[in-house]
């Protein structure tokens, strides 16, 4: 996997176990019709998940997908570019 790709992935993973607080990943997912493999894969920064379970998972915390990309953005380092020039 690409080394950015990896950056990005980890960010996502960090924001998600962030905003999921104290509750399980059982709990979570089963309040909001999410896998909870797909979860556990988002959590661990194992696979980059769907566009539809970014949003998915955005509306789980009651937020717009546009804000968690932003909070995931804000976790990546200055300059951060996916694509080298």
């Amino acid at each position: 996997m690409n080394t950015n790709k990896k950056i990005i992935l980890k960010a996502l993973a960090m924001q998600v176990k962030k905003l999921r607080g104290n509750k399980s990943q059982f709990i979570h997912a089963s309040e909001n019709d999410i896998s909870t493999s797909i979860l556990s894969t988002v959590e661990r920064a194992m696979k980059d998940p769907q566009l539809t379970t970014v949003f998915k998972l955005a509306e789980s915390f009651n937020i717009k997908a546009s804000d968690l990309i932003k909070q995931i953005e804000e976790l990546l380092p200055k300059d951060f570019q996916l694509i080298d020039k």
